[in-house]
């Protein structure tokens, strides 16, 4: 595997080389952030071997978790309150406040929340974005799938864009902390809490406000610690990949990478770093997909 382009030297070299065009890239404008995430960012995928999945951040707009005290906030910001009272890993957002200069994607993502308030729609944001999202020569659009904007570039790189907001949900990444684990380190922990967490426009499927509903999530955080697994363990989310790709072939989208790669991160979390070597790869591709098995 290290020859096909997935041992750790390279998987490194690859991380850095994103890391670093999202860093050219922020040093031009100042509306968005650009991440590049899942496995590009991770660096367990070669350059077009699959998709590049990008997070765009909006700056200048925050949404903080109950019990935050509104008041140490900057008030030249967007500011939404999170609605955790929906399904787990998920929230709504309420508008605190509005900053004078506010995009005009936010604008015309509020509505009345029927209690008096005012919310941000998922549904209606991913519109905003998809409708006024520019087009570069070379560059084909394609329908929008969930809240990505698919698009491809000289017709073999492909991209799928996801715009979201930053939020502060202090207590849930303390929560993880906490937990007792054999992996990863403490420091490593920090760093994964000081990384923080972001929202995306994605609903609950089947949910009646699925079209109000904000996923939380991690992305930056989970890269950490993909980034920080041993060469063994990032050859075992790449096989497993591949075995749900070229054998397995889902009929539906509920088994995903993001399901592969969270399953050997569990399983990294309970089992002792001694136990993981290069001669127990097979092992732990077993188990792997003996717990996929579980799941599905």
């Amino acid at each position: 595997m290290t020859k096909l382009g997935y041992g750790e030297a390279i998987r490194r070299r690859r991380v850095e080389k994103y890391k670093e065009a999202d860093r050219l890239y922020n040093a031009r404008q100042s509306v968005l952030t650009q991440i590049t995430a899942s496995s590009k960012g991770e660096g367990l995928t070669c350059y077009l071997e699959s998709d590049t999945d990008v997070i765009f951040v909006v700056n200048g707009v925050l949404c903080v978790e109950a019990g935050i005290d509104l008041q140490t906030i900057p008030g030249d910001i967007d500011l939404f309150r999170m609605d955790t009272r929906v399904y787990s890993g998920h929230c709504k957002l309420l508008q605190v406040r509005q900053r004078q200069n506010s995009l005009q994607g936010i604008r015309n993502a509020l509505c009345d929340n029927g209690y008096g308030g005012i919310s941000l729609s998922s549904c209606l944001w991913v519109e905003e974005w998809m409708a006024n999202r520019p087009r570069f020569p070379t560059e084909v659009h394609h329908e929008r799938a969930g809240p990505s904007a698919p698009a491809t570039y000289r017709g073999v790189f492909h991209t799928d864009i996801v715009v979201g907001l930053r939020c502060h949900c202090p207590s849930i990444l303390h929560k993880w902390a906490a937990r007792p684990r054999h992996w990863p380190p403490q420091g490593i922990v920090q760093t994964v809490v000081s990384l923080g967490a972001y929202v995306t426009p994605v609903g609950v499927k089947g949910s009646e406000y699925n079209h109000m509903e904000w996923r939380i999530c991690f992305n930056t955080g989970e890269a950490e610690l993909v980034n920080n697994l041993n060469d063994t363990q990032a050859k075992v989310i790449v096989r497993l990949k591949m075995i749900l790709k070229a054998i397995i072939q889902p009929n539906n989208k509920e088994i995903t990478s993001f399901v592969l790669k969270n399953i050997i991160l569990w399983q990294t979390e309970n089992t002792r770093q001694t136990h993981v070597h290069a001669r127990s790869l097979f092992q732990w591709l077993h188990d792997g997909l003996s717990e996929l098995r579980t799941a599905i």
